[in-house]
Formats: structure tokens, sequence, C-alpha cells
């Protein structure tokens, strides 16, 4: 067994399937098939995954079949494990070259990983000439998340109009992140530290507040554990103004999200912009959605608010990078791991004490009055206006669809 194996299984012993499965994370790439067999089927067994179990046993049987290393591969991707499937799934690359759906998987759970430029190199191991459905569009999205936007836009300008119309959706999303990457670059360096410039490309999204803490070691203008302030929040309101003024945008009216801190911003906004408050309808043209946190809100109602109706923008102040919403914001304040909103309840520190604050039960318009009077936690950036108007012309464009990785910006992650 190699060294993170005994951890695992000790993990697993003491009732913790879960922890022993994210244990291996970084270390399963070198596992060999035998151990990573018998230690998912332990899990599997743990956490009632039949399907798991039966493929753990094939492999166990016969790790030299490349159908039983495709199926355990296939089965660790359905329940969340891209990393116990990579071995695997290598292995079936191996034993079965020609065969494109172990390809196909293996670049899925590499991705799932954020492990792009993994993928890349699997992709271009390829001998047969890769296809361009849907080999092409992954060189040319994993090229881009990986950081070379060069290769993505000459991948994408090789590819063949897509036969199955079921490849249009990702076909226009590759394409919009290339040109995306394209006005970005030419706006600001768009190099490995640039967040603003990859979550514009990547996702669409205008970013108004790069985190200063902790930015040389590992998180790079991104918040982990963030106690939000009514000060910050009134500086995501002056970012979100600017962000409206640099590329020419004048809603009509402010339809906040229906949870508690959606109303709350919500009506803030709307007096800071001057605007009435109407009730949130995802179909309305020229209007501002607003949002605290998109993974507040109900799933459906998210859903509704991926295709763009006219003029419309949203804005969500605080988006969670590490499990990011079914819907892009147009506009985000803040990227964190974990926040507590200012009037949620939190903890705070009290002569070396640490104690639970209960949430505040004051009326939504008063906590809204509180973010309006207070002052912005921190100067305006001065680059942010420069580069909104910089890329106005691809801004709140198409589709609001979801995307699930960081980039080529990484930052560390926390439990």
């Amino acid at each position: 067994m190699t060294s993170a194996l005994p951890g695992a299984w000790k993990l697993l012993e003491a009732g913790d399937a879960p922890a022993a499965v994210s244990s291996l994370r970084h270390a399963s790439d070198d596992l060999p098939l035998a151990d990573l067999a018998a230690f998912a089927s332990a899990v599997a067994g743990a956490l009632g995954l039949d399907d798991l179990s039966t493929a753990a046993g094939a492999l166990r049987a016969d790790p030299d079949s490349a159908q039983a290393c495709y199926d355990f591969g296939f089965e660790c991707l359905e329940v969340g494990a891209p990393h116990l499937a990579v071995p695997a799934l290598r292995a079936a690359r191996r034993l079965a070259p020609t065969a494109a759906p172990a390809l196909w998987e293996l670049v899925s759970a590499l991705e799932d990983q954020e492990r792009h430029a993994d993928a890349v190199r699997e992709l271009r191991a390829w001998e047969d000439g890769l296809p361009d459905w849907p080999g092409g569009y992954l060189l040319a999205y994993n090229s881009l998340c990986s950081g070379d936007v060069d290769t993505a836009r000459e991948v994408l300008d090789r590819l063949s109009t897509p036969e199955d119309d079921g490849w249009d959706l990702a076909h226009d999303r590759v394409t919009r992140m290339v040109e995306r990457a394209g006005a970005a670059r030419a706006a600001g360096p768009l190099d490995g530290r640039d967040l603003r410039g990859w979550q514009f490309a990547l996702t669409g999204a205008l970013l108004g507040q790069i985190s200063p803490f902790g930015f040389d070691e590992g998180m790079n203008g991104r918040y982990a554990h963030l106690g939000d302030s009514y000060e910050a929040c009134r500086s995501g309101l002056r970012d979100l103004t600017t962000v409206l003024e640099a590329t020419g945008s004048r809603p009509d009216a402010v339809m906040p999200l229906p949870d508690r801190s959606s109303r709350v911003l919500g009506l803030a906004a709307a007096r800071v912009l001057g605007l009435p408050v109407v009730p949130v309808d995802p179909e309305r043209s020229d209007a501002l959605v607003v949002a605290y946190d998109l993974n507040d809100t109900e799933p459906d109602l998210v859903r509704d608010l991926v295709p763009r109706a006219p003029g419309q923008v949203l804005f969500e102040h605080a988006s969670c990078w590490t499990s990011p919403p079914g819907v892009t914001a147009d506009v985000v304040s803040v990227l964190h791991q974990n926040v507590a909103s200012p009037w949620g309840e939190h903890l705070r520190v009290v002569d070396d004490e640490v104690e639970r604050v209960p949430a505040d039960a004051s009326p939504e318009e008063e906590l809204a009055e509180r973010v309006v009077a207070a002052g912005a936690e921190d100067p305006a950036d001065p680059a942010l206006p420069t580069f909104a108007g910089a890329v106005a012309g691809l801004w709140a464009r198409g589709p609001r669809l979801p995307v699930s990785t960081s980039g080529p910006v990484r930052s560390s992650r926390f439990e």
C-alpha cells in the first residue's frame, strides 16, 4: 500500500467513510489497483453503494480487464469520488488505447478536480485523430481553463459545426469563453494572478472586490471564511454602481430574490440607485436582480435565471467559489468559501472568549438602511471601471450558464 492508504483505512475503520475518501484526494493517482479496489469495496459497504461495490469486486477479481477498470472509474465518478476514478481510467486507457469512452471519462474525472492541464495532456496523447465532438471541444475548454488562450482559440477555430445539436450549447459556451478571454487579455495581464480577468473570461461576471488577505499566501484575491459587514455590503453596491455606469447599463427596477439577505440587500440597492422595488420575475427585461448569495436561493428559481431576459442584470454580493451556484451572476462583489452575513448568526471574540451572536431580527427595511448609511469598507478600485468599460461589448450576453472551475487562478481551500 502507498503511504496515504493506511491513514485512509484508519479513518474508515473509525466510521468516517467520507473523510477516508477525501484523505486520498491528492494521493490517489499512483494507488495500485488491487489496493484501490479493496479500499473502495470497504467504502461501498460502509455507505451502502451497491453499484460501486459490484464494480470494485470486479476490479479486484481482474485488474487487467479494461472493462473492469472503466466500470470502476465510472462508478467512482457517479458517487462523487473522481480522484479514485483516475488510476482505474488511466489503466483502462493503457489496456484499450482505442476505446474513446475511457478517455472521455478520464477527462471528466480530471475536470472535476480542476486538473485541466492534466486533461489536456491526456487528450493530446490520443493517437487516432481526436474527433471534434467531444474531443476537440474538450481540448479547447481545458486548454482555456489551464490558461492557454492561444491554443483554445486555435482548436476552436478548427472545430467543425457539431452534427448533433445536443452539442450546440457547449459550442456556444466555449466560444463565448474564448471571446471573453481575448477581451480580458486586451484589458489586463490575464495571467495566473489576474482573478478579475479570468472570472470574466470563464463566467462572464465582473468581479468588484479583490481580497487583500492572504493574497501572497495562496488566496489570490478570493476569501476563505468571510465575516461580512455592512461596510462591505456598501462597497459591493458602490462597485455595482460603477459597473452599471461603465457599461452603460440602466436598469429600471430592482428585483430582490426572496431569501431574507437578498431582500435586505435589494432594498438597499434600490435606495442607492433610486429605483423602485418590484416582485422577482425571471422573464422581466431591463431589471436588476439582487442576490446576497445565490446558494441561498431556491434551485428552481436559480435555474429560471439562466436564460437571460433582454437588458436584465443579475448582481450577487457574496458568491461561493468552492460550491458555485447553478447560475452565474453578471456582477459579483466578493468570492468566498464560507460567509456570515452582517445580520446573520455569527461568532465574535470578546475578552479572548469566542461567543455566538444570534441573528439580528430587525425589520429588513432597517437593516437595508444600515447598509445604505455605512461607509464603504475599502477605497474604490480604479481598475474596475476601466476593465468593465473595456469588456462591455461582451458583458451580459447569452445565457448565464454555471461554471464549476476556478480556472488558472488557484486559491487555497479549507474544509
